[in-house]
């Protein structure tokens, strides 16, 4: 009986070979997809270019059939976990893949140096094309060779996930990006072809980065299905908020930003320049019955122009230390996507009249 519902979940889960890309919560193939975890269980809120808005996870985030962990399944295609037959669909060595985290998996809270990128996610391609998956939840995903599951200590807390589909063509562009984040790499497998065609990649896993001037750099990626993304990233060396100190000028809008309020150093909201960058500091989802919070509860990391047409996933706070650490976010003016996050701010600390400067790097932070 066990054998037969391992298979019968294999069956159900089986991503079939050529269609390595962000998988919704319909179990379909989607060009982008935004999963936000609640605070405090394993429920969460789903958002893709077809879903008119936020609708609700249709299992718990730590379940294989919901959009990240069918998307994820590619990497865990040979444990006993998903019933896979070793070899079906796209196969191990026909992937490329590098997860990394400033928090990585079975790190016991030890987090790695602050000359790293503030960074994590997760990049799976095959020889046509693939997806990247930007978030921030701690000690996530688990390595290649072991089975998927949910961290139990990032229940806790809000968590963002935001996943995109690309041709394999743009991922030389994001393998660039990466070079300034720094990330912290704890598995990966860029080999063959892959390696050739994206070199930038292969230097990435073995923790090259950029090493002359300008120390940020911005790109813009266009997704399987034509979307436009612009990406943003920034190496140590730039010494400056990513937000107050770059984003909002480059976007040209006012930001309100979400980020984790737990980590010392926090940099107030900052009305010093042409556009404002607001902390957020409570969050309502529409309707009802939508779940409202506040930030101390949220470990997510996003940014919206209250104005539009902006709004940004990425990975990064708004802390001293975090001024001399990589890290990036991943924008775009999708409609859809900015009239789900310019909803959910419902409050935001004002500007004080003046902003303390950073006199020193703070502690590491999540």
């Amino acid at each position: 009986m066990a054998t037969l519902s391992l298979l019968l979940l294999g069956a159900l889960l089986w991503v079939p070979a050529g269609t390595l890309t962000c998988y919704g919560d319909s179990g379909q193939p989607v060009d982008w997809f935004v999963v936000y975890k609640l605070p405090a269980n394993t429920r969460y809120k789903y958002l893709d270019a077809d879903s008119g808005g936020w609708r609700d996870g249709t299992v718990p985030i730590d379940n294989l059939k919901g959009a990240v962990g069918r998307s994820l399944l590619p990497l865990y295609q040979n444990t006993s976990q998903t019933g896979q037959v070793k070899g079906r669909g796209a196969g191990r060595t026909q992937l490329a893949f590098l997860l990394y985290n400033d928090q990585p998996p079975n790190s016991n809270g030890i987090q790695n140096s602050t000359n790293r990128g503030h960074t994590k996610g997760v990049l799976l391609l095959d020889k046509e094309e693939g997806f990247w998956l930007i978030h921030s939840v701690p000690g996530f995903p688990p390595p290649s060779h072991a089975a998927y599951r949910w961290p139990p200590h990032a229940h806790r807390y809000g968590q963002t996930l935001l996943c995109v589909s690309f041709p394999l063509d743009q991922f030389s562009k994001i393998g660039r990006q990466l070079s300034y984040t720094y990330p912290s790499v704890y598995d990966y497998q860029v080999e063959g072809v892959f390696l050739e065609k994206l070199p930038g990649l292969g230097e990435v896993a073995k923790g090259h980065h950029v090493l002359n001037r300008p120390w940020n750099s911005s790109v813009t990626l266009t997704s399987k299905a034509g979307a436009t993304f612009q990406s943003f990233a920034k190496f140590g060396k730039f010494g400056d908020d990513l937000y107050s100190g770059w984003l909002a000028e480059a976007l040209g809008s006012n930001l309100q930003v979400q980020f984790w309020q737990h980590s010392p150093g926090i940099l107030p909201s900052n009305c010093s320049g042409a556009q404002q960058v607001l902390d957020v500091t409570q969050i309502a989802f529409p309707g009802p019955a939508g779940p409202t919070f506040n930030t101390t509860e949220d470990h997510s990391k996003w940014c919206v122009a209250p104005e539009g047409p902006w709004a940004c996933v990425g990975d990064m706070n708004r802390n001293c230390g975090e001024e001399h650490r990589g890290g990036g976010t991943l924008c775009t003016q999708l409609p859809a996507f900015w009239k789900a996050f310019q909803p959910l701010v419902k409050a935001w600390k004002p500007c004080e009249r003046r902003a303390a400067p950073c006199l020193q790097k703070a502690q590491q932070s999540l």
